[in-house]
């Protein structure tokens, strides 16, 4: 199959297609036909090294993704491997999802940019949403809803998002006010409206920042969500009430220094439960995750360059098959 990887750390530039062997199936995994990828923005962190989850080099890249022939490669892979552990996969699944379903998920190997995926984490796509659509949702859903279940926000909690209008950032003021949340965000003065029709209380980034939360907030906020990093904790820390009501996505160093919670996937748990659950939201008109720009997969790396420079609004989609 064909794949996007990267053989060395650096820019865009060193996004390279290769043609890998198909991936195979193991427990609790099906094979799918990728249709589309998302990028978020630990793909290029990852190909930039400045996160490094142990994987040596080279690295395949990309952890969105959807297809329109689930189960396909899988029930293949049967007709000439009949071992029982494949046969028990493929039954098993079967019991949530049938051959032709539309599935979106998160790549078990971080391989989404590519032909072929493997994944354990999945759910039918929601009959009003496409393709292009899905393939930005899955990281931005589980980081989100991991932060806020991190920090307990619930219905009449003031929740502050620094960083609210990219894809997670969008995510997270949606599922908060869908909590009963009261959601203060900030992002640049282009996306004041933005955030408005999403339900959050706009105010704009830079000097005065925590003033202007403060003239919507007086008595500050209950918690605070960083998602685009930026050293803003020691603020985020003083408006919450203490490091105990923060959590950061982006700010790795800064968690260590100010004693805040770096959330992490890889070390706090997940929450691909989200994924199943946020249907009834989309159906009912409740969410939605604005896909900014499209690439064909060749493209990557233009992709990446436009991830890496921020000002992205929603969601970055690769169109893959």
């Amino acid at each position: 199959m064909k794949a996007a990887q990267f053989s060395q750390f650096g820019g865009p530039e060193v996004l390279e297609f290769v043609d890998l062997p198909d991936p195979h199936p193991g427990p609790g995994q099906v094979r799918i036909v990728v249709h589309a990828a998302g990028i978020s923005g630990t793909d290029w962190k990852l190909r930039q090294g400045v996160l490094n989850f142990g994987a040596g080099l080279p690295q395949t890249i990309g952890r969105d993704f959807v297809s329109d022939r689930c189960f396909a490669q899988t029930i293949d892979l049967l007709k000439t491997r009949a071992e029982p552990m494949g046969i028990e996969l493929v039954i098993g699944d079967l019991a949530t999802a049938q051959f032709g379903d539309r599935v979106f998920g998160a790549s078990d190997d971080g391989a989404g940019a590519a032909e072929l995926a493997l994944l354990t984490f999945r759910a039918i796509i929601p009959p009003s949403l496409g393709f292009v659509d899905a393939a930005g949702l899955p990281t931005a859903l589980e980081t989100a809803t991991r932060a806020l279940d991190q920090l307990a926000v619930a219905s009449r909690s003031t929740l502050f998002i620094n960083g609210a209008s990219g894809g997670i950032g969008s995510t997270a003021v949606q599922l908060a006010v869908a909590r009963g949340a009261r959601v203060i965000g900030a992002a640049s003065a282009a996306n004041q409206n933005y955030l408005s029709l999403l339900g959050a209380e706009p105010v704009t980034y830079g000097e005065g920042m925590a003033e202007r939360v403060r003239a919507l907030a007086p008595g500050g906020v209950d918690v605070a969500l960083d998602v685009a990093g930026s050293g803003v904790l020691p603020q985020l820390i003083d408006l919450a009430g203490g490091p105990q009501n923060v959590a950061t996505l982006a700010d790795f160093d800064g968690s260590k220094d100010h004693g805040v919670r770096f959330s992490n996937g890889f070390a706090d748990g997940h929450a691909f439960h989200s994924l199943a659950e946020v249907g009834e939201l989309i159906e009912a008109g409740r969410f939605w995750l604005p896909v900014d720009k499209t690439f064909p997969l060749a493209a990557i790396a233009e992709a990446h360059r436009i991830s890496e420079h921020g000002h992205v609004r929603g969601r970055l989609v690769l169109l893959v098959g």
